[in-house]
């Protein structure tokens, strides 16, 4: 029997089933065919006809006929998904509050110790075959788990579409290959900036989980088994999200041309040249944006807007907002 989650009880759809192949039917004669007590047989007709599944006569005796089931089933079908939905949602609702109480009362819900190399790559694997929007990475030289090359799982996510923005410091195209590898991943969708230096291993997948150590490891680090942590939504996240966002700001964007060579891997722009940010930040200045404006198409605060507008006047040399922009003319920051 299927028709429950229509409302339809057992005995109610084995009597309508009766009815549609009957196509008119007195309760005698349903009570015979059911093997059901005559009364018993009135009783279940009457509430298909209460429920709009079912009609009859006004003669007696009643002769009773099956409503028709696209007529009669269809709509209370899609009440009942309807339902559903509303129960499905409201019960995710009740896990994430759940789950937000049990991290606020188990710090084990907040944070995962991870033990061992092989433990850190299935865990790396892992959120990766999960990730939905976006994976942020800190790439230092010498790797821990998994070797330059070896992130398959990165490419299956660039093709599903998963953003990647991932840094990498200096020293990390040292590594035997590792050029390679990050044209590969630059030309599959990844995009890539370098700076002279990195403070940690970092992984972050849908800003909702990180991964990183709590003892360095690699050649300066600990030459023992990597001790790593996965830390789930938490002032500690937000933490490790401001802190890359913060070093992606000033970092250099590595370019890959036609040829496979790639530069910005230095991790340092011309002396003079200004940040992807610095350089947005200025050409909006010099637009006539007004800061609260420019913050919001930026993505930083107003106050950090000022802060770096500031910084450039110091750089420039300039006393002013509009000796800024013919310093920034000047020197070709435009």
């Amino acid at each position: 029997m299927v028709l429950e989650v229509a409302g339809v009880s057992h005995e109610e759809e084995a009597v309508y089933r009766l009815l549609v192949t009957s196509g008119r039917a007195t309760p005698t004669d349903l009570a015979r065919r059911a093997g059901l007590p005559d009364a018993e047989a009135a009783r279940i007709l009457d509430s298909l006809a209460a429920k709009g599944l079912a009609s009859h006569t006004d003669g007696t005796p009643r002769v009773f006929q099956a409503a028709p089931p696209d007529v009669a089933l269809m709509p209370r079908l899609k009440r009942s998904a309807d339902a559903l939905e509303l129960a499905r949602v409201e019960a995710a609702r009740l896990v994430e509050s759940y789950q937000g109480t049990m991290r606020r009362h188990d710090s084990g819900q907040l944070l995962e110790v991870i033990t061992g190399a092989e433990a850190l790559r299935q865990h790396l694997r892992q959120i990766q075959a999960g990730v939905q929007d976006e994976m942020l990475w800190f790439c230092k030289a010498q790797y821990v788990a998994m070797p330059s090359g070896s992130n398959a799982e990165e490419f299956e996510a660039l093709a599903r579409g998963v953003r990647y923005r991932v840094l990498y410091e200096k020293a990390f195209f040292d590594d035997e290959g590792a050029v390679d590898n990050v044209v590969a991943g630059v030309r599959a969708g990844e995009v890539a900036r370098a700076v002279p230096h990195l403070p940690l291993r970092l992984a972050i997948a849908d800003r909702s989980v990180a991964v990183f150590p709590l003892v360095a490891g690699g050649p300066h680090g600990s030459p023992e088994e990597p001790t790593t942590a996965l830390v789930r939504d938490s002032n500690l996240l937000a933490a490790l999200i401001a802190l890359f966002e913060c070093y992606w700001e000033d970092a250099v964007p590595l370019n890959v041309d036609g040829t496979g060579a790639i530069s910005g891997t230095d991790g340092a722009g011309p002396s003079d040249a200004l940040s992807p940010t610095d350089r947005q930040l200025l050409s909006l200045l010099v637009a006539g944006v007004a800061d609260k404006a420019i913050a919001s198409q930026v993505g930083l605060s107003r106050r950090t807007v000022q802060r770096r507008i500031q910084g450039m006047m110091e750089r420039a040399g300039a006393a002013t907002r509009m000796q800024l922009a013919w310093q920034a003319a000047r020197r070709g920051w435009l």
